[in-house]
């Protein structure tokens, strides 16, 4: 297992599930729970005949950050795409259930608990979805994750990480924007349907998923973050996404609240004006909607340092 340290600098991108998950929290601190030693895999595709992994290619587990405790869900794309099926679903479903209860637990024993030391839940994304050697499973499990989303507002918040390969796609992708904060890296993607499946049924001409630039001019972290999908972009390091977890930790849930993307009917009338705008445009790439949003230079933007782009970038007020 790589050191701690070691982890911090390391790309978020090409970082593995495991490795996000314990690099996110603070040193030592982190504890799997069902992990591969517990060898609980999925019934569905050895029925099938196919490989399973002995985690079902999801990290889930608790640990700390400064008086926080963490619980972190983390997808493997690596394996089968980070599709979840049962044993994924329930993994996440009992991580968020884990998490809920012992804010209440907390809240039943202490009158004055501080907002550092209750909980969050932090979902690093990396799929495109449901599995679908298990799709009634797989989307059962989907449901079942909204649901405890649901049952977390106003409780515990629930950040998504999105900054690895295979982005958040599908049915993950509705997830992602159900929680309470997005934190994204340039390099992380987030839609509900992928590049492929748009150009498989809309055809190359409407949208050629191996224009890798066009991808991510679309689907990718400086896109979302300008359209207010990400609520913040960071490096793609898993230092950087810890930092911002961190600087999020203690926050109260009245400011998780506000930063949240859907969920008051402010915030419809915004998504609907948003499409409203999207009708009217009719634009033909991300950086007309850029150039929309007040930056002069949009294409300009593309290619901009990191820094440099947070530093003048305009996001889109609808």
């Amino acid at each position: 297992m790589t050191n701690w340290t070691d982890l911090q600098p390391r790309s978020f991108l090409e970082a593995s599930a495991r490795d996000r998950a314990i690099g996110l929290v603070d040193e030592g601190s982190f504890t799997e729970l069902a992990g591969p030693f517990d060898r609980v895999t999925s019934p569905h595709l050895a029925l099938l005949g196919d490989a399973v992994a002995f985690d079902d290619g999801i990290v889930t587990g608790v640990g700390k950050i400064g008086r926080t405790p963490v619980f972190v869900i983390s997808q493997e794309g690596r394996f089968i795409g980070g599709s979840v099926g049962e044993i994924g679903g329930a993994k996440m479903v009992n991580t968020i259930k884990l998490a809920i209860d012992f804010h209440d637990d907390l809240v039943a024993q202490f009158d004055d608990l501080d907002e550092e030391e209750k909980p969050l839940v932090v979902i690093s994304f990396e799929t495109g979805g449901v599995r679908l050697h298990e799709a009634n499973a797989g989307l059962l499990a989907h449901a079942e994750v909204m649901d405890q989303l649901q049952k977390a507002r106003g409780k515990v918040p629930v950040i998504a990480l999105i900054g690895s390969k295979v982005g958040a796609f599908g049915g993950m992708g509705f997830v992602a924007a159900a929680t309470d904060v997005i934190i994204m890296s340039e390099f992380g993607r987030l839609g509900l349907t992928g590049p492929e499946v748009i150009e498989q049924e809309m055809g190359k001409e409407e949208f050629d998923a191996s224009d890798r630039a066009l991808v991510y001019r679309t689907t990718g972290g400086r896109h979302k973050f300008i359209m207010g999908d990400a609520n913040f972009l960071v490096e793609n390091t898993v230092a950087a996404f810890r930092d911002q977890v961190s600087a999020l930790a203690g926050l109260s849930i009245e400011a998780f609240e506000e930063m949240r993307r859907i969920g008051s009917p402010a915030k419809v009338k915004a998504q609907l004006r948003a499409v409203a705008l999207a009708a009217e445009m009719q634009p033909s790439d991300a950086t007309d909607v850029w150039t929309r949003a007040g930056n002069t230079d949009a294409h300009g933007l593309i290619d901009l340092p990191l820094s440099e782009f947070l530093a003048t970038v305009r996001r889109l007020a609808v």
